[in-house]
């Protein structure tokens, strides 16, 4: 709740969140400002609430051992970067990171409930969906009214091209707050240019990755779309692979299905194995943007410290 008291934390806090649900790609975003905290002499690292998990107390996750089920699929993603603690405490969550020798945390999601200070907000919006119709929960996407939210942002940043973020654009710059830009780059691609798929995906914004798959120079001749965050049954991969098959397609997914896929039972790790994934970054457009944006992070906390001694 925005009026709650949020706790102070030893270690500069950036929350990576969104305006409204899902799809807007604040997990790579999160990941590009993980390596640039790095490359800054940081030691990072993420605290999620690990959202579709089970546990309830901190826990570091183990991206080898841990299954999405008890810990989320993002989190998985993001342990492969820097520590990982998921938890719905995420005042304990930090704690946990500090004690793994973290320095800067980087809390994915998290804006509009977490209880601990935030030194830098920054929200991503999609720059091709924008607010959607501009209505709060229930009615549209909106997880507050913007003008509620933008008070209590530092900056935002636009992901993709498109004009449907000019709205968010427009008020954010009349509030004195920077906008940043970047996009979803596909990388590792040889084995994807020319070939034709199946493409499947239980995310936010499927349209998000098919589009990338096309730029990456896939052909995506069926599409399969689940809701994000997506159990996959074992019943439904099958007629997958029974339609891939029929149509002479590959099989591609997301890195986040893929991971659902893992400690799943034979059967979904034998379908995984057999499908490929289409591998995403985060790349902001200027590259001062990034290094802007961690500086930022560390100066507040700074200020916040001198404050409080």
């Amino acid at each position: 709740m925005a009026s709650a008291r949020r706790m102070p934390v030893n270690a500069p806090v950036l929350c990576v969140g969104n305006f409204t649900v899902g799809g807007e790609g604040k997990t790579p975003v999160s990941i590009a400002l993980a390596a640039e905290a790095k490359a800054a002499g940081r030691n990072p690292g993420f605290l999620s609430r690990g959202h579709g998990g089970t546990l309830s107390r901190p826990h570091v996750v183990e991206p080898k051992a841990d299954a999405a089920r008890h810990v989320g699929d993002e989190p998985l993603l993001l342990a492969r970067h820097a520590p990982t603690v998921v938890t719905p405490d995420r005042l304990a969550g930090a704690q946990r990171l500090l004690e793994e020798g973290c320095d800067f945390i980087i809390m994915d999601d998290g804006f509009q409930s977490a209880r601990i200070h935030m030194d830098y907000a920054l929200m991503v919006v999609d720059a091709r969906r924008g607010l959607g119709n501009g209505h709060v929960i229930p009615g549209g996407p909106l997880r507050a009214r913007l003008i509620d939210q933008l008070r209590r942002a530092d900056a935002v940043v636009t992901m993709g091209e498109g004009d449907a973020a000019e709205y968010v654009v427009r008020q954010t710059s009349r509030a004195g707050k920077p906008v940043f830009d970047a996009r979803l780059k596909p990388y590792g691609v040889r084995s994807i240019k020319g070939a034709r798929f199946l493409a499947f995906a239980g995310i936010g914004n499927p349209a998000k990755f098919y589009d990338s798959l096309r730029e990456a120079g896939g052909e995506v001749v069926l599409e399969k779309s689940f809701p994000d965050h997506h159990p996959y049954l074992e019943e439904e991969l099958q007629e997958l692979v029974a339609t891939a098959d029929a149509e002479g397609l590959n099989l591609i997914t997301t890195e986040k299905d893929l991971v659902r896929l893992a400690h799943g039972g034979e059967a979904l790790e034998a379908f995984a194995a057999r499908c490929r994934v289409l591998k995403v970054q985060a790349v902001f457009s200027a590259p001062d943007m990034a290094p802007t944006i961690i500086n930022n992070t560390v100066e507040a906390w700074r200020e916040r410290s001198l404050k409080s001694a």
